[in-house]
């Protein structure tokens, strides 16, 4: 089964759980997975020809969490090129902000220039309607995982 490695950008512990959830749903299904809550480049490197699961809140202001900006910036500025990456996404967010989903999608932009494949559609979810992700996330999940090799 597949190795999954979890990396999580949260403000106020949301996507903490909405991760959680996944790795228990993903070691349901057979799959071994990790969840990095204060994520550094070496733990995204582990996985570098396995499987990410990036799961991130969004500020107001459209930008990521800072407990995943060290991540991204190092990603950006000294990864590059990594088309043996194999990705899914879940961005969390708030529809009544301007930048809706701006984490994940900043994220999303940035490994689909490094060539990175995304498994499946990214995952945006709404705060205004769906005060407990999970409800929304853990069936994506299931999907998801089923997609995984």
């Amino acid at each position: 089964m597949a190795e999954v490695g979890i990396f999580v950008g949260t403000m106020y512990g949301n996507s903490l759980l909405v991760a959680e959830e996944a790795a228990a749903i993903l070691k349901k299904k057979g799959h071994n997975a990790t969840v990095f809550e204060d994520p550094e480049l070496a733990d995204w490197q582990k996985y570098s020809d396995r499987y990410v699961l990036v799961v991130t809140s969004t500020t107001g202001q459209g930008d990521l969490p800072d407990s995943i900006v060290p991540l991204f910036q190092a990603l950006k500025d000294k990864v590059g090129y990594q088309p043996e990456l194999r990705y899914g996404l879940i961005a969390l967010g708030d529809s009544s902000y301007e930048h809706f989903c701006g984490g994940g999608k900043q994220f999303d932009t940035l490994l689909q220039e490094q060539g990175a494949k995304r498994v499946g559609n990214v995952l945006a979810i709404d705060a205004n309607d769906h005060p407990e992700p999970e409800s929304v996330s853990n069936p994506w999940v299931e999907l998801w995982s089923s997609q995984l090799s």
